[in-house]
C-alpha cells in the first residue's frame, strides 16, 4: 500500500519514499490509450501496458 504525503510517494508499509514516476493502475486502459496521440498500449511479460515516451505521466497498467 502506498500513500500520497505532498508531493512525496511513500510506501505505508514500510515509510520509504518510492522512487521515480507511479504508473495508473486500471482495470480498463481503453480510455487511457486517447489521452495523447503519443500513447501506445504494449504487452510485456504477460501485463498489458500504456507507455507514452514524450509525455510519460500518461505510463499505465492494466491489472
Amino acid at each position: 500500500m502506498s500513500g500520497k504525503i505532498g508531493k512525496i510517494f511513500v510506501d505505508s508499509a514500510i515509510g520509504i519514499p518510492l522512487l521515480g514516476r507511479v504508473m495508473k493502475v486500471v482495470s480498463s486502459l481503453k480510455s487511457l490509450k486517447n489521452r495523447h496521440p503519443d500513447c501506445r498500449i504494449v504487452r510485456r511479460k504477460g501485463r498489458v501496458y500504456v507507455i507514452c515516451k514524450s509525455n510519460p505521466r500518461f505510463k499505465a497498467r492494466q491489472g
